[in-house]
């Protein structure tokens, strides 16, 4: 796409606004700063990935430090900001593959798999950390409330949409933008954009629960998710398959990016879990956390040569009533530092 084009404002200047405009950075930060997180969200829902949306983020605040000086904001210099970075993220999608899980690869394995290599020429939706997400809808307009639009289902439906349509999507019922304002973001029609809404609202509604996690856990007694995430993790770590299976729905999946298979059904998801975490990988520790706006835990599996339990697992849990429907475990250390948990445990 074309590099933003600056928008004219009518609105009484903002001081910081007018120093931000003669090359202030500390008053560009401080007008960014309220709305940093909010802006680094909607580039991870567009991109499906932490790094890629840090780096879109990036891009897209050296694109509204160059262009502010033109600035004058008929819109307010939020909406400006997320112009920018829509812009920016579509830009970014278009030269970028999809971000997938293993269940969009294939069918469901009905028995463990061992000695999986990664699968590294796919590109993989990644946890994202929620800590300082508000609460609620970001604007009255919006359907979906801002942690909501983080969750797993969520994000993994929008990587089956089409940049335009995820854009529309986003701003519309995420954001609260109208469709004349989406049309602007977006330099195209109103009439283009209630197209690729309708479409992407029919891509999506097969995808995404009915039931958010967000009204799940509201459900839900504090003490008892905590008690489930404990739960979780004490049966890993004692090797107890009993004590897991009491914890899993009928239908639970499991799956761990990058490895391509994952399992449906409480008798091919415990036959993965009693072949590999409980009994052949060693001893675990584990940290409670959460990511993308659910319960999460951290996994540390020992490291002999080091002498440690190094981190091992992103595991993002997704409940039913009081039950684990789904795990998925995100592999890797980087998902740790993401997160702003340590790399070992003791």
């Amino acid at each position: 796409m074309t590099e933003l084009p600056p928008k004219i404002s009518e609105v009484a200047e903002d001081p910081d606004l007018t120093r931000a405009r003669t090359g202030d950075n500390a008053a560009f930060t401080r007008l960014l700063e309220p709305l940093r997180r909010e802006l680094h969200a909607h580039c991870y829902r567009m991109l499906g990935s932490t790094h890629d949306a840090d780096d879109a983020l990036q891009d897209a605040l050296l694109r509204a430090w160059k262009g502010l000086p033109r600035f004058e904001g008929r819109s307010s210099l939020r909406s400006w900001l997320y112009t920018v970075a829509t812009r920016t993220c579509l830009d970014a999608a278009a030269s970028r593959r999809r971000r997938a899980l293993p269940v969009d690869l294939g069918p469901s394995s009905d028995r463990a798999v061992k000695d999986q290599s990664p699968l590294t020429d796919v590109a993989w939706l990644s946890p994202y950390p929620d800590a300082g997400l508000a609460p609620g809808p970001a604007a009255p307009e919006a359907k979906y409330e801002q942690r909501e639009a983080v969750e797993l289902a969520f994000v993994a439906a929008l990587q089956h949409l089409p940049g335009n349509q995820r854009a529309a999507l986003l701003l519309f019922e995420v954001l609260g933008f109208s469709p004349a304002e989406i049309a602007t973001t977006m330099d195209t029609t109103v009439a283009s954009v209630n197209s690729a809404l309708q479409r992407a609202r029919a891509t999506a509604s097969g995808k995404i629960p009915a039931r958010t996690q967000q009204r799940t856990l509201r459900m839900m007694d504090d003490t008892r998710v905590r008690e489930i995430v404990a739960s979780f993790s004490e049966a890993l770590e004692r090797g107890d398959a009993d004590a897991l299976v009491a914890l899993l729905t009928e239908d639970v999946t499991w799956s761990m990016p990058p490895l391509p298979h994952w399992y449906r059904g409480v008798e091919a998801v415990m036959d993965f879990a009693v072949t590999i975490p409980l009994t052949s990988c060693g001893s675990w520790r584990h940290r409670p956390t959460s990511a993308n706006g659910q319960p999460a835990v951290g996994c540390y599996l020992w490291n002999e040569a080091a002498g440690e339990h190094r981190a091992w697992s992103i595991n993002v849990l997704t409940l039913r009533d009081d039950r684990i429907a789904d795990v998925t475990s995100f592999i890797g250390q980087e998902h740790f530092l993401s997160l702003g948990l340590p790399t070992s445990a003791t």
